[in-house]
């Protein structure tokens, strides 16, 4: 397997890869991580059952399209396939070094993202490709309204998952029949988010160059990332600034974080259960008054 990955990156580098070094990476829940290194080059490889490949392909693309903006650094992918029972995905490596550095990192992270997501927009909500958020599948068709489309593709989709589990959250059907009133007036330009902007997902360079990864891409409001970032301990206080510096956000946002924030905790009581229902239901009341 690793001898038909490494011919595959000779292939689309155009430089002879032999590996001289393969070095398992901890940390992910969802895929095995590797680095290969012929010396010179490395390399970062995500591993999991072939069955497994249309996720990889919908991150690379997403990825590549974010890379495209020239904005925020994302690790840029190299190649993509099946060998043997595994799929694999192969992508630049970057020495990432948590999340250290000054304030002047995380500001310089929130100028970036704002600058992604005024450059990468389309005309409309979704994308040319279905993904995953986390290990759930996440449906992405292109859709004229935002409201519609949160609505079926992001709220909507989590409560069916929740009800094929056996929860029904109270007062769920009447939250997706009011959230084109919580959104009225909001017009937000289709622009590319990350779609799962959570600490884990963020980074800085041994250089000091802040860096984003494992998206869920899609084109949509772009407070949807800002939201997450504010879940499971949030961003350093210099990211807000420098993101409002370059983009201010949207009157109102505080009131649709707690909306675009319960999609992601919904999709976290169907893959993890336990107290992220109540989280959810909870968010559910709030929103209905």
């Amino acid at each position: 397997m690793w001898e038909q990955i490494a011919a595959e990156i000779s292939q689309a580098t155009g430089e002879p890869f032999n590996i001289s070094q393969n070095r398992s990476v901890g940390g992910g829940c969802i895929n095995q991580s590797s680095t290969l290194s012929d010396g010179e080059r490395t390399f970062f490889i995500k591993l999991n059952q072939a069955s497994t490949l249309d996720m990889f392909i919908a991150e690379a693309v997403g990825v590549k399209e974010m890379w495209e903006t020239h904005t925020i650094r994302v690790p840029k992918p190299i190649c993509w396939g099946t060998a043997g029972n595994s799929a694999y995905l192969v992508m630049e490596y970057l020495d990432l070094q948590g999340r250290g550095g000054g304030s002047g990192v995380w500001q310089e992270m929130g100028r970036k993202l704002a600058q992604m997501h005024r450059t990468g927009t389309r005309d409309r909500f979704g994308w040319d490709r279905s993904n995953t958020i986390g290990a759930t599948p996440q449906m992405n068709p292109w859709t004229e309204d935002w409201a519609e489309f949160f609505a079926e593709h992001r709220i909507g989709f989590q409560l069916r998952l929740a009800a094929r589990k056996g929860m029904r959250f109270t007062g769920a059907d009447e939250l997706v029949e009011t959230i084109p009133q919580l959104l009225a007036g909001h017009t937000p330009i289709a622009s590319i988010v990350h779609g799962d902007l959570w600490g884990g997902n963020a980074s800085v360079t041994a250089e000091g160059e802040p860096v984003i990864f494992d998206p869920a891409t899609y084109y949509g409001d772009r407070e949807v990332d800002i939201a997450m970032t504010e879940l499971f301990g949030g961003f350093p206080a210099a990211f807000y600034q420098g993101y409002n510096q370059e983009w201010p956000l949207d009157d109102g946002y505080d009131r649709r974080k707690t909306l675009y924030n319960l999609y992601h905790i919904i999709n976290h009581y169907n893959l993890f259960g336990g107290g992220y229902g109540s989280q959810a239901q909870s968010m559910i009341r709030t929103l209905l008054r």
